[in-house]
């Protein structure tokens, strides 16, 4: 395997979790177990899923304490707190979101 080198800053990292980045890959099930049991997720778990069914996402501001998702074409939008566990309401109305944008898409 090649060795990861990633550069923040003035720091060297030898992986992408030793200096704190994380990053999470969203599978089509993910979705699934969302609609399933709407508790706790993480917001790296919900950006994944949004980006996977092309729902943008942004923190407003310096990195607020919320993240807003959106997708075009869909007047709705869901502001969602980034701390943890993700309330089940919060879940929902994403899982609405991306319902909606992905009947947009199809049309």
């Amino acid at each position: 395997m090649p060795k990861l080198e990633l550069a923040l800053g003035r720091h060297k990292c030898e992986s992408d979790t030793e200096c704190g980045i994380v990053v999470i890959v969203a599978d089509g099930k993910t979705l699934q177990k969302m609609r399933k049991n709407p508790m706790g997720g993480r917001i790296e778990e919900l950006q994944a899923v949004a980006e996977e069914h092309f729902v943008e996402w942004r923190r407003p501001g310096r990195g607020g304490s919320h993240v807003i998702f959106s997708a075009p074409g869909v007047r709705e939008i869901v502001s969602v707190p980034a701390k943890r566990p993700i309330k089940p309401v919060y879940i929902k109305q994403l899982v609405a979101l991306i319902d909606a944008a992905g009947g947009i898409r199809t049309k």
